[in-house]
């Protein structure tokens, strides 16, 4: 049972590890401008056309300023974690690499599934979940107050890929540490009565 239970956890580990390195291409943040930022836009349009225009551009701006104003808190775009973040992208890519690496070439040998293969990721899972952990709860600044971001499915699937790989290098580990129930049963009653089956 501990060589299945160890192929199971490093099945989960190079699955979650797929996800992660997949998940930082998708959006991570969805961007919406604020009232703020469209204060700012309509400023700065006003201040080009009394510039460079004429009545004719200022009386076209009017519609414009209007439609602006109906884009306030809706949604604009999306920023993935490789547009948003320059080196923690490439760090997570690396951990995903890494782990799912780690997580085949155990598979790979099966002798070391009795082992409890797969100890580094424990440590990669870990290292990734607080990566993801960190920009989800302190997203990239906001610009100024100019646009907003809220989170977006990729962030979500990030995390769960990380934790994949964190709980499948746990996985066969923490059931090994585990005694089996017959032992449990015997120093339970060996603690009460000072009695110890024999065999």
């Amino acid at each position: 049972m501990a060589r299945e239970r160890s192929r199971y956890g490093l099945f989960a580990a190079a699955l979650g590890a797929a996800l992660l390195a997949v998940s930082v291409f998708l959006p991570w943040y969805g961007v919406s401008l604020t009232a703020q930022g469209v204060s700012l836009a309509q400023s700065v349009s006003n201040q080009i056309a009394e510039q460079f225009g004429n009545a004719t551009l200022r009386a076209d701006l009017i519609p414009f300023h209007a439609s602006l104003g109906a884009l306030v808190g809706q949604q604009v775009g999306t920023v993935s974690a490789h547009q948003a973040f320059k080196y923690m992208s490439i760090v997570l890519i690396v951990l995903a690499a890494l782990a799912l690496l780690d997580s085949l070439s155990a598979l790979a040998r099966a002798s070391a599934l009795d082992d409890g293969a797969g100890a580094s990721l424990v440590l990669l899972g870990a290292i990734a979940s607080l990566c993801v952990l960190y920009h989800i709860v302190y997203p990239p600044s906001s610009f100024g107050g100019v646009v907003s971001l809220s989170l977006r499915a990729g962030a979500w699937l990030s995390l769960l890929g990380a934790l994949l790989i964190l709980g499948g290098g746990l996985w066969g580990r923490v059931r090994a540490a585990m005694p089996a129930p017959e032992s449990r049963v015997e120093d339970a009653l060996a603690g009460l009565s000072g009695w110890t089956p024999q065999n």
